[in-house]
């Protein structure tokens, strides 16, 4: 499909955040499921070929909303990449996930049973997915690298993966937290990021050793 007649590419991105704003405002008062195309396109005053010609359905749309979030996050990231603990550095940026996402809390729900679907471009295991879904693990990556001391070699190349599956397990729990500002799921981090800091630290042990070999061998089983 042609670029609209006469659109500039400035005009272009302008349409494109209409739409995802749009959208995004619809999803809050309606719901996913409940909110078309039509219904977006109607809102933010296009015609639905012009909202089909930058986003070819619903769930491809939510692409863009991963993508924006994943930028959102690593800006607000930065100060925790200044520490040097690796532990600092996990908390801080999980820290800095949750309070990107919790403006969507609301209706974040509503995506899990789409999200959740294998066969759904809005899954973050999905070949359009791959955008985010690398960003969000080459943040995790920074997380691992920058760490002082340095996170274990055997370790170091798995862990930004694992790492972010642990996040996507954290933002489930977040979608069902229900707590002032999700204050319980911010415990958990608080909780949860000394214990992963301390079997990063463990892993490097002689005695360790085996028991790391085995664990990364089933992570690579299961990818594979």
């Amino acid at each position: 499909m042609s670029e609209p007649s006469g659109a500039s590419p400035a005009h272009g991105e302008r349409t494109r955040e209409l739409i995802v704003q749009t959208a995004l405002r619809l999803f809050a008062e309606r719901g996913y499921e409940r909110t078309t195309m039509r219904a977006i396109a109607d809102a933010a005053g296009l015609s639905v070929s012009n909202a089909y010609y930058y986003f070819r359905s619903k769930d491809h749309l939510v692409q863009e909303f991963y993508a924006e979030i994943q930028r959102r996050h690593r800006e607000e990231s930065a100060e925790a990449l200044r520490h040097r603990g690796f532990t600092d550095r996990l908390r801080g940026v999980l820290h800095a996930g949750i309070t990107v996402m919790g403006p969507y809390h609301d209706f974040a729900g509503s995506f899990v049973g789409v999200a959740i679907n294998p066969r759904s471009p809005s899954s973050p295991f999905s070949d359009e997915s791959a955008g985010a879904r690398d960003a969000a693990i080459d943040l995790f990556r920074e997380v691992v690298e920058g760490a002082k001391p340095a996170v274990d070699r055997q370790v170091r190349a798995e862990l930004p993966e694992l790492l972010w599956l642990g996040y996507l397990a954290l933002t489930l729990h977040w979608v069902h937290d229900m707590s002032y500002e999700q204050d319980r799921t911010r415990r958990l981090v608080d909780l949860a990021t000394p214990f992963v800091g301390r079997l990063i630290r463990l892993s490097r042990l002689p005695g360790m050793r085996p028991i790391t070999n085995d664990l990364l061998w089933l992570v690579r089983k299961v990818r594979s």
